[in-house]
């Protein structure tokens, strides 16, 4: 690994905070000095530069704005280093995730985003371990080519595709899931790899780097005793593009005639509606059931297995391209980076 260079860029989050001992509260430290904080990181013998956003960003407060901002920046040091470690909030890590695999395309190079649950400067803090395994990961080349080149999320031990995970406990160092498809690697004593599920790539295109992205969607997520005021006002929102539609188990909804007549109306009007389960395993299927069959004959396109936080980025991407109604529906059933099984 002698001559790699890894770009390590801290946008906030828990990861990139110490505790103030004169008033015992978190605030953030100066990342350059990060191999103070982590002395480890000067045992990998390679070069580690940082980057870090002043001031950090919370991830809650994550706009799309954001994730241009980082694919930006991973454009113009693209060709100076060989992968890159974002360290970020946990909350909305999954979003960043999605955002930067649709919007890096035939990525050639590692992007592994990871955080913490604890500040890196605590005594049990799950900041240092993440953070060393992810250089390591984005650091781990065979021939002159990256193991994973792929957009990822890295939390306790395990390397998932970004696009398929989804935050799913906020009190332990398991904060991070991937239901529908395995981890890409595990860390223990040695990082094992399970390259059969890692992406090909073709290293003879160039990287494209297309950041427009268009905010207008909404989600709608059904419950039992829904109102039709409640439905109407989501698919009635001014100016909203696509809809999100959190539906039961396969796929299914409700069949009362008033649901079905909004749902009607709105995709004739021109509203895309994406069919996604509330379970977070599994996949849908609108043939199933006859509530699902109903749905697909009016026009209701289906999310398969993708997560809920890589359908509502996917929706922006799709309309930040300016396709019509019909290509951004075409679009959306095609898998395009990895993020959902197309049966």
């Amino acid at each position: 690994m002698k001559g790699t260079a890894i770009l390590v860029i801290y946008t906030g989050g828990t990861i990139g905070m110490k505790r103030d001992l004169e008033t015992g509260s978190l605030v953030p430290f100066n990342f350059k000095q990060i191999q103070e904080e982590v002395p480890e990181l000067s045992k990998f013998h390679f070069t580690i530069n940082t980057i870090s956003y002043d001031p950090p960003v919370d991830s809650s407060n994550i706009q799309p704005e954001f994730w241009q901002s980082i694919a930006e920046i991973i454009k113009a040091n693209y060709k100076k280093y060989d992968g890159f470690v974002i360290l970020h909030g946990t909350d909305t890590m999954s979003y960043t995730a999605s955002a930067l695999s649709f919007m890096i395309q035939n990525l050639t190079k590692p992007i592994i985003l990871t955080g913490s649950q604890l500040p890196i400067g605590e005594i049990r803090t799950d900041g240092r371990e993440n953070l060393l395994s992810a250089v390591e990961v984005a650091a781990a080349y065979m021939e002159g080519k990256p193991l994973i080149p792929e957009v990822c999320v890295l939390f306790n031990n395990h390397l998932y595709r970004g696009n398929r995970t989804f935050k799913y406990n906020a009190h332990t160092f398991n904060a991070f899931r991937s239901e529908n498809y395995p981890a890409l690697a595990v860390a223990g004593i040695d990082v094992q790899y399970h390259l059969p599920y890692v992406r090909q790539v073709d290293f003879s295109q160039p990287v494209r780097f297309n950041t427009k992205l268009d905010a207008n969607v909404a989600s709608l997520a059904l419950f039992p005793g829904i109102s039709q005021s409640v439905v109407h006002a989501v698919l009635n929102i001014k100016g909203v593009k696509g809809v999100v539609l959190e539906t039961f188990g396969s796929g299914n909804a409700p069949t009362y005639p008033w649901f079905l007549d909004e749902l009607d109306a709105a995709i004739k009007r021109g509203l895309v509606v994406v069919n996604v389960s509330q379970c977070r395993g599994g996949s849908v299927n609108m043939e199933s059931y006859e509530t699902g069959v109903l749905l697909k004959k009016m026009g209701v396109i289906t999310g398969y297995d993708i997560t809920f936080e890589a359908a509502v980025v996917k929706l922006m991407f799709l309309f930040g391209q300016s396709y019509t109604v019909d290509e951004v529906k075409r679009q959306f059933e095609c898998s395009l980076a990895g993020e959902m099984e197309v049966s």
